[in-house]
């Protein structure tokens, strides 16, 4: 079990099961949400995500260039919690940085490095995909 929590504390959650690793995403609208050069995602199936204490402080924003895809964050402190897409409405993901305890996940991949901030550089052998990783 692993456990997570927004800035303030309002917004808890836990995710059952292991942890996938972890997907770095460079696009524009991923660096203006997160307020860094990258966002940190695990994907994780709804069925091991569920929400403990503040889900009545959780808002979302639906992305303005892909309808359905809905960005999820606490009202309170405005920590981003996860993301969701209507069109895969069994897996959210999870922002990283969200969890409470280190956890051990090894970085997926890079993708949209194509667009990746021009001030910060990848240190890393993780693969990198100028849009999205292959299927």
């Amino acid at each position: 079990m692993h456990k997570g929590s927004c800035y303030c504390g309002v917004v808890r959650f836990e995710v059952s099961g292991d942890l996938n690793p972890v997907q770095i995403c460079h696009c524009g609208q991923c660096r203006k949400a997160q307020g860094g050069p990258f966002a940190s995602n695990i994907p994780v199936t709804t069925d091991n995500f569920t929400i403990t204490a503040g889900e009545d402080q959780l808002t979302s924003l639906e992305s303005s260039s892909r309808p359905g895809k809905y960005r999820v964050f606490c009202q309170q402190c405005g920590s981003p919690i996860i993301s969701r897409m209507d069109s895969r409405p069994d897996v959210v993901r999870l922002r990283a940085g969200t969890l409470d305890e280190p956890i051990n996940q090894k970085i997926a991949h890079h993708q949209f490095v194509a667009f990746k901030a021009g001030w910060y550089q990848i240190n890393d052998d993780a693969p990198q995909y100028d849009e999205y990783p292959p299927a």
